[in-house]
């Protein structure tokens, strides 16, 4: 923690539940003191034995309960923590062979339990995390337009979707359509940036394979006018992770503010033109030139 708050653009941090929750109190102090906020605490339910065949989605209905009452408890350290929303990416459930699962059944199983997963606290949202694959061949909840539809079909107002950039790439959607889906949806909306190279889901810093995209999923940040938090989902295996942090939350920082210069009106009337080329031009003259301007940056953590 004490690396983290001496990153200047960082804001706040995103826990896990229950990895990082042993001592709420202790942390909670830990968090006030160095002035951190919490942007959500993530609900893991991939990780424990019991999820291996399916959480949400398993056949047995006791593991679908755990599987709940992990979102539940995460909801209750949220609520200590000052936090908004718990994220949860059910990365257990799915598929890996045809034949293996009914899919009629299984998304049935997901609707009933995200519905008493979302009920239990209802002001602290529950925000749904997409990926097509891994932990299983063939997730339930592969896309942001299937995350969407969840949320619609189990019919409670505190449910959102986590729009992960690398889950985007992954699963070869872009990542800015993806937002713009679930603005239109009028869901709540919470952001994971990070980024890989479309084969798998490495989890680097955001910009780093794909820059271009990660530009115009800012761009579309601003058109919106998102105002919550942008969560680095980068994941350092071999670099310093307090470099790796800083990294990513200064290049999010320098963009957000390139993007300042930029007319958002002229930049419109491109992209509703599809003129591709005009807007290119247009942006040469702004290319890069990642000069300090006195703007407000986005919450980062």
């Amino acid at each position: 923690m004490q690396q983290i708050a001496r990153i200047p653009e960082l804001a706040g941090v995103e826990l896990v539940y229950p990895r990082d929750l042993d001592d709420i109190d202790e942390l909670a102090a830990t968090l006030a003191r160095l002035n951190l906020g919490v942007a959500a605490v993530n609900a893991n339910i991939k990780s424990d034995p019991d999820f291996v065949a399916g959480a949400l989605t398993s056949p047995d209905a006791a593991v679908r309960r755990k599987a709940v009452t992990y979102i539940h408890r995460a909801k209750e350290c949220a609520l200590k923590l000052g936090a908004e929303r718990v994220t949860c990416c059910p990365l257990a459930d799915g598929h890996d062979y045809a034949f293996q699962s009914h899919y009629g059944v299984a998304w049935d199983r997901m609707i009933e339990s995200v519905r008493e997963a979302a009920s239990y606290l209802p002001e602290i949202t529950l925000v749904l995390e997409y990926k097509p694959a891994e932990t299983r061949v063939y997730n339930t909840l592969s896309t942001a337009a299937k995350a969407i539809l969840l949320c619609h079909s189990a019919e409670v107002a505190n449910l959102g979707v986590n729009v992960d950039i690398g889950h985007s790439i992954l699963g070869g959607e872009p990542p800015a359509e993806a937002l713009m889906l679930v603005a239109a949806s009028g869901l709540p909306l919470y952001v994971h940036v990070n980024d890989n190279n479309g084969k798998w889901d490495w989890d680097l810093v955001a910009g780093s394979c794909n820059v271009w995209e990660y530009m115009e999923f800012l761009f579309y940040l601003k058109e919106i006018r998102y105002d919550g938090w942008i969560t680095s989902d980068a994941v350092p295996f071999r670099q310093d992770p307090s470099e790796i942090v800083a990294l990513s939350a200064r290049f999010t920082n320098r963009l957000w503010r390139w993007l300042d210069q930029i007319d958002p009106t002229e930049v419109r009337q491109h992209l509703v033109r599809n003129d591709f080329i005009g807007l290119r031009k247009m942006l040469d003259e702004h290319m890069f030139s990642f000069q300090p301007l006195e703007s407000p940056a986005p919450n980062l953590s």
